[in-house]
Order: C-alpha cells, then structure tokens, then sequence
C-alpha cells in the first residue's frame, strides 16, 4: 500500500540518490582517477609520461579521465584517439614542465577537455605544436570551461578539426594569439572570455583561401597588443584571413591596439551585432580580396576609423553596411602615415549599399566614399550623420563609378558633402550646389544643418 509517508520518503531518497549521482559525476565515477592511477598532486617531478599512460588506456576503452584538484607538472602529452579529460573548475592545474610541448594531438577522433586549468609558465614550445594545448586533424573536439595562462605561444590552437571552443579563459599568450583557428571544417568559438594577449585574441586563417564556416560568438575580448609591430597584421581583437563563411557575432571587444574586427581577404563574412570600445586604429575592417560582407548592427565607439570596406583595387566588393552606430572617431594612429586619411565613420570603395547608419562626433568627415579613382556603384541613403566637420568625403577623380547620396540628414557639420582628388578638395558643398559637372554622382535630398 502506498501511504502518504512512503510517498514523501521516497521521494527524499530519490532526490538523495540523484545527488549522490551528482556527486559521483563530479569526482569521476564510471571513470578512471588519475590520482588513483598514481598521479601526484603538488609533485616536482614531471609526470608527463604518468598521464600519458594513463590517458592510453582510457582511450583503449573509451572510459573518461579525472583529475583530482591541485597542480600537476606535465610536459610532452601527446593526446591519443580518444579523450575524454576531466577536473574540478579552476582546482586541477597542469603546470608545462618544459620540452617540446604541453599537450598536443594529431589525428584524432574525440578529443573533450573540460574544467582543466593550462598553465605554460612562458616556456618554450616547438613549432609544431604552436599553443599551450595543440590539435591538428581531429574529427571532433569539445573544449570548455579551460583556463589558458602564460603562453609562450597561443593559448589554444585548432586546425583542420571541427568542433567547440566555449566557455574558455586566456590570457597571457604572447605569441600569436589567445585562440587560433587554423583551416577548420566547422569550429565554433564562442562564450570564451580573452584578455592581455601580446598579438591577437582570436585569429581564424587559412593558407590557402576557401571556405571556413567558422562562427566567432559571444564571446569577451580585451587588452589585445601588438608587440611584433607593423600597421595592422597585429593588435586585433579578432581577427580572419583567407577564410569564406565566417560569422562574428554578439561579441564585446575593447582596447585593441589596432582593430577591434579585422577580416583580410574574406568573402560572404558576417560581422554583426557586436560592441567595438577604443580601438587603436580602424574598429572594424573588411579589406583586401572580398567578395561578400555583411556588416550591420554594431556598436563602434573610438578607434581613427569607425568601419573601412576597402581595397577596391585588390578586389574587394559587395558589401552591405547597414544599421550601424558609429561614434567618437579621432585622427590619432599609432604609426607615422601621411598618405592616408582618417578621423573617418565610415569609408566604402565598391558595391556598397550604406543605410541607416547613425555616426555622431567624426573628427573629420562622416563617410569617406571612394580613395582616388577607386569608387564604383555605392549607395548612402537614410544616414544620420552629426557633429563632424564634414559629412560626406566624395572622391571625383576621373575614372570613379556610380554614387548615390541621397535623404541623408547631417546635422552640427560645416559642411555637408564635398568632393575630393585624393586629399585635396576640388568643390564646394555639393548638398547646396548639386552634382552638375559630375554625371557619375546622383545627390538629392540631404538635410543639412
């Protein structure tokens, strides 16, 4: 018979029995310990041979590995076919002792890593394997939930694998970046948390240009320098190169000594719905060899260039720039370069369409469309532009293509669209004196005020 007291007393011991299952899962039942395994926790010695037995047995029989907490000293762990590596969330600490590399694996199945805690000490790591944990040609990999420190390299590198890099810590890679992608076949990196990188935080590649897929999602990025120099390959937030398909989006990426988005020769790209605070030089670019952008829905706020669709001349086209919010743009880089302009919200060379964007507070011009004789079929209609000192830079050498300006309101500027040979203006306000001279320019229902 079931009573009223045997209902509520099995209840209470159902609820009991799932915590304890909880319990369980949580110091590694149904897997092999490590420590039990002879894994000493707090040991001098390195024990990178120890854990790598360990996980060759595991991978024998699909069984999952926990590591207790506390700091283990590892070096040269070459990760088997399947792995299934497991601890307490920032209480188990693999220390790199030093050798060729921390943990690294190639050819792979499964490869999952959760709650385990890198820490590179700024050793030395061989090329091949580029990060404080190294993964080349696995089919499937799920990273998460990892802190990633002192890299003498990359915190994490993936390449030619598919899988997920979520919910992950790095900081201090003073290599080539906190995370690194390198020509996936379906990588999301996403909910991971970047800071104090020498070079880059995120950079997604591929040698040879093609499809990528990579999606870059939600995740926090901050405090990127460039300590190897130059005038842009370093010093972005996130950066991408050669790789189609790519989506960045509903990230926060902040001071960034060049972009806070930088995407290189990168076609059907999608950079959406993401807040880009002080950059160091242009926040968001698309450049070089593109076909393909979208850029729509992002916060810009600082930076010498608000957003640049560019290089015309390499062939980069075809772009929608649509509803974004630009700000704050100063003329401040940090390089020597009198050839360029800045101080610009947005500029755009070929097949654009700009539309409802807002951009408030450009030292210099509001948009910048076209750089000398690069300038083909670009529409500006429906922007608010205001507190600049001019709204629109139009460039009217011989040789430009079809440009339409039109029912923009600029509003707190001295002038409202002026046409330019390269740095040097040839007209006046066009918003007053209309487009006759110039067949190529269509200019109608600006508001300027």
């Amino acid at each position: 018979m079931i009573t009223r007291r045997n209902f509520l007393s099995n209840i209470g011991a159902t609820s009991i029995l799932a915590a304890s299952t909880n319990a369980f899962a949580k110091s590694g039942f149904g897997s092999i310990n490590a420590n039990s395994e002879g894994l000493r926790a707090g040991s001098t010695n390195d024990q990178g041979k120890r854990l790598q037995a360990i996980l060759d047995r595991a991978s024998k029989s699909n069984q999952a590995v926990f590591i207790e907490p506390g700091r283990y000293k590892v070096s040269n762990v070459t990760l088997p076919e399947n792995v299934r590596l497991h601890g307490i969330s920032g209480a188990s600490k693999l220390e790199y002792a030093g050798g060729d590399h921390f943990l690294y694996a190639e050819n792979a199945k499964h490869i999952e890593i959760i709650d385990i805690s890198f820490d590179g000490g700024l050793l030395p790591i061989k090329e091949y394997s580029k990060a404080n944990l190294g993964i080349v040609n696995t089919k499937h990999l799920n990273i998460e939930n990892c802190l990633f420190t002192n890299s003498s390299k990359s915190g994490v590198e993936i390449s030619n694998s598919a899988g997920r890099v979520s919910k992950n810590r790095v900081d201090t890679a003073v290599g080539t970046a906190g995370i690194v992608g390198q020509a996936n076949t379906g990588l999301m990196i996403s909910d991971n948390v970047v800071s104090e990188c020498a070079n880059a935080g995120i950079l997604v590649y591929r040698r040879d240009k093609g499809e990528d897929n990579t999606i870059i999602t939600n995740n926090r990025i901050k405090s990127i320098s460039a300590v190897k120099g130059g005038t842009g390959q370093y010093g972005n937030g996130i950066n991408t190169w050669q790789a189609d398909g790519v989506i960045i989006a509903n990230n926060h990426i902040a001071d960034c000594a060049f972009s806070t988005i930088r995407s290189n020769s990168c076609s059907n790209i999608q950079i959406t719905n993401n807040t880009c605070l002080r950059a160091g030089e242009t926040s968001i670019y698309s450049e070089f060899a593109f076909q393909g952008a979208l850029i729509s829905g992002n916060i810009v706020d600082g930076g010498a260039r608000g957003i640049s669709i560019a290089n015309l001349d390499q062939g980069g086209r075809l772009t929608v720039c649509a509803n974004n919010l630009v700000r704050n743009i100063h003329e401040n880089v940090p390089y020597a370069d009198d050839q360029h302009i800045f101080g610009t919200g947005i500029l755009a060379e070929a097949d654009i369409a700009i539309t409802g964007n807002v951009i408030e507070k450009t030292s210099r011009f509001g948009m910048l469309l076209g750089w000398g004789e690069y300038l083909r079929n670009v529409a500006a209609n429906n922007n608010i532009i205001r507190d600049t000192r001019t709204g629109f830079y139009v460039s009217v050498i011989k040789g430009t293509g079809e440009v339409l300006i039109a029912n923009n309101v600029i509003s707190k500027a001295r002038h409202g669209i002026v046409g330019y040979h390269w740095k040097k203006p040839v007209t006046g306000d066009l918003v007053k004196e209309g487009s006759r001279g110039y067949s190529n320019l269509s200019i109608s229902g600006n508001r300027l005020s």
